[in-house]
């Protein structure tokens, strides 16, 4: 019967972190549903930008107010759970704090004692960003697009970091031994007087329901993760190493388009010639994307990565006039339609079953598309270097070359250019009567 609780916790742990690498798996499958694409150059620079980005949140800081709770809640919440460790330790083999009969009185009381002082401060943190979306109504959480799960999921994290935050003060205050060796205990040794009138029978029940309900609450976030914008935890760190490199504002050759370029420029080339005699003729390439599989890898990752903060769409200049588009929205759609090609993956076997449903049209609409200035703004904005416009790019691209279905004002624009090397109506010959005028 003694062996009954350690056995529990093992089932526990292997249930949580099972489900956990499962839904991991279905995460990686989804992404590499998408195009490949090279991004191993430069390692140096990616790696300094996934210290810099992902772990030293130097994006989150230019809004001082938010970055500096988040970097105490993001910090407070990690190391925190560094004492997750013990709590395996002591579910599995039915100990009762192992580390401090390891680490000793001085080293334990420094840690638990961190541990505390952060949980405190996460707890207020998290209250002061509820305050911030639901008293203060921050406009950018209120978007239209951030309507029942989405608005639900941020609340649901506050919620839960409240939670596990407060059972892990209160473990630590009715934990008679701990206080009685006061190690560690900054913060729990206020607490700890308020169960005085509890008989200890009770105070080592509270105890032990709040120990077994916080390390069963920390498997539950972890696999509410995969559902959860919150993915970014584990996605920030991947998506800021294989960001793009170049500069903001330089688009992609497309390789197709090239050949086809220099085809034309050559005098001596001959369109209509056969392949050479064992050469495989070229099967013609979509051009643009109409669907997430038409998307590469990163475009993918970017989507699940995207912290749904709405920083990007704050700063969007089509945005704030009134237009159609959110950054923020279009990253969110990408995910919607990437989960739903994945659970048609699922239910037929592996394979994907055509369902008369795209990103285009059916998700994202040629207006969103349209309305975008590629100024890049919502790309510099993101705190872990998401690109929402090279998706919008790459849906305007099939637009363009696949359906001809550019606004008017674009197709005048390029016959104009066509026409007269200029987007503007004008003869050739008139191009330089401005310094002629006085």
């Amino acid at each position: 019967m003694q062996y009954i609780p350690n056995i529990l916790f093992a089932i526990l742990l292997i249930v949580g972190i099972g489900f956990f690498v499962k839904n991991i798996n279905k995460l990686r499958r989804n992404i590499n549903l998408g195009k490949d694409i090279d991004r191993s150059d430069n390692k140096s620079e990616r790696w300094r930008n996934m210290i810099n980005i992902a772990l030293g949140q130097s994006k989150m800081v230019r809004r001082p107010v938010s970055g500096l709770l988040h970097i105490i809640v993001y910090l407070g919440f990690i190391i925190i759970n560094i004492e997750v460790l013990e709590i395996i330790i002591d579910g599995l083999f039915g100990t009762h704090r192992f580390l401090h009969s390891i680490l000793g009185d001085g080293i334990y009381s420094f840690l638990i004692g961190t541990f505390e002082v952060l949980a405190i401060l996460v707890l207020v943190s998290v209250i002061i960003f509820w305050i911030r979306r639901m008293i203060v109504r921050i406009p950018r959480f209120w978007n239209k697009e951030m309507k029942g799960f989405p608005k639900n999921d941020a609340l649901y994290i506050l919620y839960f970091e409240m939670v596990l935050m407060t059972l892990f003060l209160v473990m630590n205050a009715t934990d008679t031994s701990f206080q009685q060796a006061n190690v560690g205990n900054p913060i729990s040794q206020f607490l700890a007087p308020l169960f005085n009138s509890f008989s200890a029978e009770t105070v080592h029940l509270i105890e032990r329901a709040a120990w077994w309900i916080h390390i069963a609450g920390i498997l539950v976030f972890l696999n509410y993760l995969y559902y959860s914008k919150h993915l970014h935890i584990l996605l920030a760190f991947p998506n800021t190493f294989y960001a793009n490199l170049k500069p903001k504002g330089q688009f992609p050759n497309d390789a197709t388009v090239t050949k086809e370029v220099q085809m034309m420029m050559d005098p001596n080339a001959d369109p209509f010639a056969a392949p050479a005699e064992g050469a495989e003729e070229e099967v013609s390439e979509k051009f643009g994307a109409s669907d997430v599989t038409d998307l590469n890898w990163v475009q993918l990752m970017n989507a699940y990565t995207c912290t749904e903060c709405g920083r990007c769409t704050s700063v969007c200049p089509a945005n704030q006039t009134g237009k159609e588009l959110s950054p923020r929205a279009i990253m969110m759609k990408t995910r919607d339609r990437l989960e739903e090609v994945g659970k048609n993956i699922d239910s037929n076997g592996g394979t994907f079953k055509d369902d008369n449903k795209q990103l285009l049209n059916d998700y994202i609409t040629p207006e969103e598309l349209w309305a975008c200035t590629t100024c890049n703004a919502c790309v510099d904005e993101c705190p872990v270097n998401i690109d929402p416009l090279s998706i919008i790019m790459d849906m305007r691209k099939y637009l363009v070359m696949e359906q001809s279905a550019a606004p008017q004002e674009l197709n005048m624009m390029m016959t104009n250019i066509e026409n007269n090397g200029a987007p503007w109506q004008y003869n050739q010959m008139d191009r330089l009567n401005w310094k002629d005028e006085e």
